[in-house]
């Protein structure tokens, strides 16, 4: 049996904070846990290394102390700090604004100069080579696999998202599909030929196999196990690279879809903030990423609109 963690002063504030979080701010499950996770890391340090243990005792120096231990100690890089830190922000101004301490020890903080990694992609060749690997000798279930793949490029999925997709949520007369993405937020995407008749082909010749397996709860999902259950998150990846080690292709990812389905519209000339409403962001600087991608495209418009190209 694993070890319980034995309480602390600090749990009925996290327990409040939480409750806040998931009720009024309408965050995800998984959101919730990395909030929590990250709270357990900052009162673990506090207890153990600066002998804080009540909300009263925090100070400035505990908090750049824990900050400096992410650092040095523990190696996170400075995305990783970044939201650590953002998680340590909005626990302490809520506590402040709630009248749970006096003084907000956080409001200090700095955020770390955040190194950007540039997506990897892949190139339009690639894509159409993993697209095309599913085959009836990669798997039984390989038009589920095309279904899945054609599905997360056609509308920069994630994991969780296409497999969570339900039956009512694709529409094949209109040609979208709505999306649930994170903080349960939905959007239209249209979705092109190729995945409506992987989608329609996979409906029409192997979902009526899967539903025999499976009970009343499952059968309004859209992509389904060999057991009838709903396809889960880690499954989806297993899935992506498998299809891909039939390939030549190297350390794909379903993240790595994704990245390739914003990616290819904006080399295409797609406006950015077309973009970002298909990916679902809330804010446009963490579309922007993507903005650096095709520099033949920058020489190009200046080729064609300079006076003096």
């Amino acid at each position: 049996m694993p070890t319980l963690a034995p309480p602390t002063s600090f749990d009925p504030f996290i327990k409040e904070f939480a409750t806040y979080l998931r009720v009024e701010a309408g965050l995800s499950p998984a959101t919730l846990s990395a909030y929590r996770a990250d709270l357990k890391d900052l009162i673990t340090f506090l207890t153990e290394h600066e002998n804080a243990h009540e909300l009263s005792d925090v100070r400035p120096s505990h908090l750049a102390h824990h900050v400096q231990h992410l650092h040095r100690d523990r190696g996170l890089q400075p995305s990783s700090i970044a939201r650590h830190l953002a998680t340590i922000r909005v626990f302490f101004r809520f506590m402040h604004a709630n009248g749970r301490i006096t003084q907000n020890p956080a409001r200090l903080l700095e955020t770390p100069t955040r190194w950007k990694r540039l997506p990897g992609v892949l190139s339009p060749r690639q894509m159409k080579e993993l697209l095309s690997a599913p085959t009836p000798q990669t798997s039984k279930l390989w038009q589920r696999d095309k279904a899945m793949l054609e599905l997360m490029y056609a509308a920069g999925l994630r994991a969780s998202e296409v497999g969570a997709l339900r039956l009512n949520e694709f529409n094949a007369t209109l040609g979208v599909i709505i999306v649930t993405g994170k903080g349960s937020k939905q959007r239209l995407v249209p979705i092109g030929k190729p995945a409506l008749r992987a989608v329609e082909q996979y409906l029409a010749e192997q979902y009526p196999l899967l539903t025999r397996f499976n009970d009343d709860r499952h059968k309004n999902r859209l992509l389904l196990s060999n057991t009838g259950r709903p396809l889960e998150r880690v499954a989806v990846w297993q899935i992506v690279r498998r299809l891909a080690s039939t390939t030549s292709l190297k350390g794909v990812h379903p993240h790595k879809l994704r990245h390739s389905f914003a990616t290819h519209l904006l080399m295409g000339g797609a406006d950015l903030r077309v973009v970002q409403e298909l990916l679902g962001h809330s804010d446009i600087a963490t579309t922007q990423i993507y903005t650096h991608v095709d520099r033949s495209r920058l020489r190009d418009v200046v080729r064609r609109h300079h006076p003096r190209p």
